[in-house]
């Protein structure tokens, strides 16, 4: 049970990331590449003029990556948090003499609850991104 809950937040954490790609990150990078490209072709520059231009032209895309970042280790932490609840809980019951088949079945349980929890979390936490990069590119 606990397997089909992490599997669920994976692919829906996937999903997100998958739409955020195609819709904001690879619009951040077109741009990036064409700035380049500017940067390159101004024949007058020099080599440390040609590199600063490109590292301007790069800063939005490392910024929506550190967003992107920060946002999905954010909720990897939750999870964790969550998940040692649950291990914990399950520690507790068999340090008071719980069978251990029952505490099991209870472990198993709130991971699943976790995994839930957090399944619902995603299109929030895709939302939050989508806004953040959506401000990078005004």
């Amino acid at each position: 049970m606990a397997e089909a809950a992490q599997g669920r937040v994976q692919a829906a954490v996937e999903s997100a990331v998958q739409e955020l790609e195609r819709e904001r990150i690879r619009g951040l990078q077109g741009t990036m590449f064409r700035c380049s490209a500017r940067c390159c072709e101004d024949s007058t520059a020099s080599m440390q003029q040609v590199q600063r231009c490109i590292e301007r032209c790069h800063a939005p895309l490392a910024q929506a990556q550190a967003i992107v970042t920060a946002e999905l280790e954010s909720f990897q932490d939750r999870l964790s948090r969550c998940t040692l609840h649950c291990n914990d809980k399950a520690k507790d019951a068999l340090d008071a003499g719980t069978a251990e088949t029952k505490v099991r079945g209870q472990l198993d349980a709130c991971l699943a609850a976790c995994g839930d929890d957090h399944v619902r979390l995603v299109p929030a936490m895709a939302k939050k991104m989508k806004d953040s990069l959506g401000a990078l590119q005004q």
